[in-house]
């Protein structure tokens, strides 16, 4: 066996698989352009820690269940608040994940909380290295609810501490049971302070009784999320799917010209 044969071997054996794809051709490279030893295995290295980049963001991206199209590209960011215009920078930047913060977005329906967010979050993972997970909040509190049934809700919480980010959308959906509201309650206090959330809701604080429905859980769960968080207001943007019948309306009064 030569010598390049068993450099091969061993790449695979360790688990090398990009350095071990261009070995070769690296080779030659390295032999035309007259490398040294220092230039050639840097060069090798840098294509592994490079792809092994990539498939760490596909594979964040797959786990994370975001949903297809809810890219910042395809989000109108010009009708946003001139508020919230200047805090997307910072999110994107995700400072607001490395001091464990929460991300609340407020509205009524149609003005794009959840995409706002969702393309949000798709920064974090592809452009910081982050690891999101999205759900809509009453999946999650299902899948606590019947942890805590099956006595592992302990389990549960850590598989749920291995995200960075957790999107819950929609909490203001939610109608809970008290059993229900108290497993997502200790959800939210269990990543108080140390790792980040991000909550889309249509209903403000003072409606949050509607969700955990004691006064005094309510409270607790306001001041957890809000102690360190930053808050997002779209009720002054028109909902989405107004401009979009009322753009649809005006193309068909738009009159036809005729060459």
């Amino acid at each position: 066996m030569n010598n390049t044969s068993a450099l091969d071997l061993l790449l695979g054996t360790l688990h090398l698989p990009s350095m071990l794809r261009e070995n070769n051709s690296m080779t030659k490279r390295a032999e035309k352009e007259n490398w040294g030893y220092d230039k050639f295995l840097l060069s090798l290295c840098e294509v592994e820690a490079l792809d092994r980049d990539h498939r760490k963001i596909e594979r964040n991206l797959k786990k994370s269940n975001l949903p297809d199209g809810k890219t910042l590209a395809e989000f109108e960011q010009s009708r946003l608040p001139a508020a919230v215009k200047r805090q997307l920078p910072v999110l994107v930047g995700g400072v607001f994940v490395e001091r464990a913060e929460n991300v609340l977005c407020f509205g009524l329906p149609g003005r794009g909380k959840s995409h706002l967010l969702c393309a949000i979050a798709r920064e974090l993972i592809i452009h910081k290295g982050y690891s999101v997970l999205f759900t809509s909040t009453f999946s999650l509190v299902q899948r606590l609810l019947k942890a805590k049934q099956e006595l592992l809700i302990e389990a549960m919480l850590k598989k749920l501490d291995r995200f960075d980010v957790v999107f819950l959308d929609d909490i203001g959906y939610v109608q809970q049971s008290r059993e229900e509201m108290e497993v997502l309650f200790t959800f939210l206090a269990e990543r108080y302070e140390r790792k980040s959330i991000m909550i889309t809701s249509n209903l403000v604080f003072s409606q949050w009784g509607k969700i955990f429905k004691d006064p005094m859980t309510t409270a607790a769960a306001i001041d957890r999320l809000v102690h360190h968080s930053i808050i997002l207001e779209l009720d002054a943007m028109e909902s989405y799917r107004t401009t979009h019948a009322k753009n649809q309306k005006d193309n068909k009064k738009a009159p036809i010209l005729r060459g």
